[in-house]
């Protein structure tokens, strides 16, 4: 399968600031790419960082004034997909800021006791999507699970938080993965739960907006403090004024939501 990745995005700094781009497909890929940085008529030096999670960061230092920046990738057949290891085991368990699996235990106990496998991953995601309105623009970049089940509403990035803490309530290692999607209406990035079962890594995408095994890993963490697409550093701010996004596939597979699939 054949994937191509676009990324148009302008800023505007309001003074000098560094700024970490997480928009370069993970490691792993076979993938022919291009970043560039302008300002002003200038090329920006970029600096590549590689994440402990496998994803991968594109560093620029700006001036004050407006910022180009162009991201294209074709990524050629299917990444090998990673084992858990002992630490994830461990990593992925725990809580984290917008994942409060120790709070919502409860409810994941009396929701999903008895579940196991691959039958467990689709009641939740199940769950999650239909009780969880998909709202564009009705979440704040603060809101964890436990406010966007109490408010029954958000977006990608809320319905994955909400699954990987019932997983991980449950015992079962889940996180947060930033991802191109084909398919996906509108086009932006997107945010789905990977949980493991087995010792294997699948894909949990309560929204079912893109099928499953079309997506193009970006960025994987614990929730959405890991995988924010932009972060800048300084004294003054650094606004997005227009972001575009496009992911193309060759084809578009079927995407059963009841069988497992693997990221790849």
């Amino acid at each position: 399968m054949r994937r191509d990745a676009t990324v148009a995005l302008d800023l505007t700094s309001d003074g000098s600031a560094q700024v970490a781009l997480a928009v370069g497909v993970a490691t792993g890929h076979d993938a022919e790419e291009r970043f560039a940085a302008t300002q002003a008529g200038r090329v920006l030096p970029v600096t590549v960082l590689d994440d402990i999670h496998g994803g991968r960061l594109h560093v620029i230092d700006v001036r004050a004034g407006d910022v180009h920046i162009e991201y294209t990738a074709t990524v050629s057949g299917q990444a090998i997909p990673a084992d858990l290891d002992a630490m994830q085991q461990i990593r992925y368990l725990r809580p984290s800021r917008y994942c409060e699996s120790d709070l919502l235990r409860p409810i994941a106990v009396a929701e999903f006791s008895g579940l196991r496998g691959a039958e467990l991953l689709a009641a939740v995601a199940s769950w999650v999507g239909v009780r969880i309105a998909y709202v564009t623009g009705s979440s704040l970049p603060t809101d964890g699970a436990v406010r966007t089940m109490l408010s029954r509403r958000g977006v990608c990035r809320d319905f994955a938080h909400l699954v990987v803490a019932f997983l991980r309530a449950l015992d079962v290692p889940a996180r947060v993965v930033a991802v191109y999607a084909p398919g996906l209406t509108p086009m932006d990035f997107h945010a789905v739960a990977e949980a493991a079962i087995d010792g294997v890594w699948h894909v949990v995408d309560a929204t079912t907006l893109a099928p499953r095994q079309s997506l193009v890993r970006i960025a994987t963490g614990r929730d959405a403090a890991d995988i924010a697409f932009l972060s800048a550093r300084g004294d003054l701010p650094v606004r997005i004024a227009d972001l575009q996004v496009l992911a193309i596939a060759d084809e578009l597979p079927l995407d059963d939501t009841l069988e497992l699939a693997v990221l790849r």
